[in-house]
């Protein structure tokens, strides 16, 4: 006599299927698990248990003591930083070059890699690629000292061309003057990442079917509309990812290029947040208020990444976390 499968059964006969694809494509796959294991340690030890280290922004922290034996003063350290005037400055600094960053560094690497998927000849073009690139290994330190020298008074190229040219009168002081300090500095990054950046883009532009552009060409498109409605559209989705990613960084921006940059003429433009903590906070031995502005990047970078996410999602349907 044949039985009716019930609705437990078989829901537990496909939990059971389930379970055994699982184990088996575990087995199969266990040497590419192997080889993620220590990138897997490296983000737990470098990214999560420092998490721990979260306690002290609630603390009156001193060297030489447990953490949990140490003072706890709840959100004393927060409400210092909220209602210092100086911690708004900061921000401001922080966002304004953020922003001021997020697009160049986007709209550069865009438009350089369209330029570049347009040369034919191969040599030329892995030329330039290889030469645009190179800026990205040079450190801070080098390339801060380029663009202090380029924009210096005694002798500095920028000068002498604007003197040359009959621009200005006598030479600017670029460095000394606030109101440039955020263009320098954008100036500078893109000078640095772009041709890094844009490796990325022409790698998505790679992957677009080159059948789509030469029926647009038997259609007669010409090179803008195909650049217009076939390659970016198709590096739509990977332009988001970064975006978003870029977007979570918005106030996480570090202080490197402002602490090189920078000269006490131009502190009230060039102070960021990291600079911030590590000078009103370890600089002052004050740990536990730089660790509250490290937690307070650190909490506003998720939101912003989680909310640009939900704005990409509601437009599109689609999600990148």
């Amino acid at each position: 006599m044949n039985t009716i499968p019930t609705e437990t059964s078989i829901r537990q006969r496909s939990a059971q299927t389930v379970r055994s694809r699982f184990w088996s494509d575990l087995w199969q796959q266990r040497f590419l698990y192997y080889m993620s294991v220590p990138f897997v340690l490296w983000v737990i030890i470098f990214s999560y248990i420092p998490i721990w280290g979260w306690l002290m922004a609630f603390q009156n922290y001193k060297p030489g003591r447990f953490i949990l034996d140490q003072e706890w003063v709840g959100l004393s350290n927060f409400v210092q930083l909220f209602t210092d005037d100086q911690f708004y400055l900061v921000l401001r600094n922080t966002l304004v070059m953020s922003v001021m960053g997020l697009v160049v560094g986007f709209t550069l690497p865009i438009v350089f890699a369209l330029l570049l998927n347009e040369l034919k000849n191969q040599l030329f073009k892995r030329s330039i690629q290889t030469i645009s690139y190179l800026p990205h290994f040079v450190s801070w330190v080098v390339v801060a000292g380029i663009a202090t020298k380029m924009l210096s008074t005694d002798g500095g190229i920028v000068n002498q061309l604007l003197l040359g040219m009959n621009l200005v009168d006598q030479p600017i002081q670029f460095m000394a003057k606030g109101n440039l300090f955020w263009t320098i500095v954008t100036a500078s990054d893109a000078w640095k990442e772009t041709g890094w950046h844009t490796i990325i883009f022409l790698a998505a532009i790679a992957g677009i079917d080159p059948e789509l552009y030469e029926a647009a060409t038997v259609d007669g498109a010409g090179r803008l509309q195909r650049m217009w409605n076939i390659t970016l559209p198709g590096i739509r989705s990977t332009f988001m990812v970064l975006l978003i990613l870029s977007i979570g960084s918005l106030i996480s921006i570090g202080f490197e290029k402002q602490f090189l940059l920078g000269n006490p003429i131009v502190a009230e433009y060039s102070q960021v947040l990291d600079l911030y903590a590590l000078n009103y906070g370890i600089g002052m031995n004050r740990y536990s208020f730089g660790t509250a502005v490290g937690m307070f990047n650190s909490v506003v970078s998720v939101i912003l990444v989680v909310t640009a996410n939900g704005i990409y999602k509601k437009f599109t349907k689609e999600s990148i976390l």
